[in-house]
């Protein structure tokens, strides 16, 4: 295997509040590696936002990443400079928020806009800037590229500025996106055609992706590996194709139920019972136990430890059987 191109070592993230640090992303380890698309999977509260700001150095206060390592090409993040790291957002590290209008400037032109992104990081000239960016506009779908530089993102629709986002990260050709639900606001027809250009990206200059996602339908179809996430942890990580075939983890089982993907015509969605523990109150031993169908007198005795089953990883004291969830 190469080495990795991200690899992350028990970043924990909190937030501070009156009462404690609670923390939003507790001990979390993962590894992607070039030309690799790692989906990142779990509900909305399991701390997949603040994972990809954690990792880029963006979280404000009240939040603060008080430990883990979080190497780039060797080199940790977390030691890295203010200077160092906005040298490498936009080049060799994008992301791509789920919010369009935390990216765009609502007084620029979009064609401003997506020059600056090149220029910033690139000795060329604005006219090439501009047919660069013309081009990545086209990548995700937008016609009339060369009109559509001219104007601002108040003559956008969401979904289309959600598109400019993402061709805006594509522009540097980065070593590393790192995407936060980036294709919720779309329709069918362009979350296909950009998840076509992510593969081709991924594929072809050897970019890594962290698709961060609650649509396994998405992650089926783009991602080499999963991780999944429930309250700030790893429950479990593995090949694509085994974890939705053979889920170890009784969440990840549950999320697979609980998706209209997986069931046929007629049936009823099996939602996972009660909902994810808030940060300041979750349960002593395993924080899914409240919620689990297969929980033990020792899921409330002690937190599960990783376990490694060939490339699967996963904490659980009493994993799903082989074939249960078929």
């Amino acid at each position: 295997m190469t080495a990795p191109l991200l690899e992350v070592r028990g970043l924990k993230t909190v937030f501070h509040a009156l009462d404690g640090a609670w923390p939003a992303v507790d001990g979390v380890d993962l590894v992607v590696r070039r030309g690799e698309v790692l989906g990142l999977v779990g509900e909305s509260g399991s701390g997949k936002s603040v994972t990809g700001f954690s990792l880029v150095q963006l979280i404000d206060a009240p939040g603060e990443v008080i430990a883990g390592d979080v190497l780039f090409n060797g080199e940790d993040l977390r030691l890295a400079s203010g200077e160092r790291l906005r040298s490498l957002r936009g080049d060799r590290i994008a992301m791509i928020f789920q919010d369009p209008l935390m990216t765009l400037n609502p007084v620029l032109s979009i064609g401003e806009q997506m020059c600056e992104a090149i220029l910033e990081h690139r000795d060329c000239s604005r006219q090439d800037a501009l047919n660069a960016a013309a081009k990545a506009l086209s990548r995700v779908g937008i016609s009339s590229p060369e009109t559509r530089l001219k104007q601002f993102p108040h003559e956008f629709s969401g979904g289309m500025r959600q598109r400019v986002a993402i061709a805006t990260a594509l522009l540097n050709e980065p070593d590393l996106i790192i995407a936060d639900e980036p294709t919720t606001a779309l329709d069918v027809t362009i979350q296909s055609q950009i998840l076509y250009e992510v593969q081709k990206l991924s594929r072809e200059s050897g970019t890594a992706i962290l698709w961060i996602t609650h649509d396994l339908a998405v992650v089926a179809e783009l991602a080499d590996r999963v991780a999944v996430m429930y309250a700030g942890r790893i429950v479990e990580t593995g090949p694509v194709d085994d974890i939705l075939d053979h889920p170890l983890h009784p969440y990840t089982l549950g999320l697979l139920n609980s998706s209209a993907a997986t069931i046929n015509p007629g049936e009823r969605l099996k939602q996972i019972d009660g909902a994810a523990p808030r940060i300041d109150s979750r349960p002593s031993g395993c924080p899914f136990r409240p919620r689990c169908e297969r929980v033990l007198p020792s899921c409330a005795e002690e937190d599960p430890m990783p376990q490694i089953r060939g490339e699967r990883i996963f904490r659980c004291h009493n994993p799903v059987p082989h074939g249960e969830a078929s």
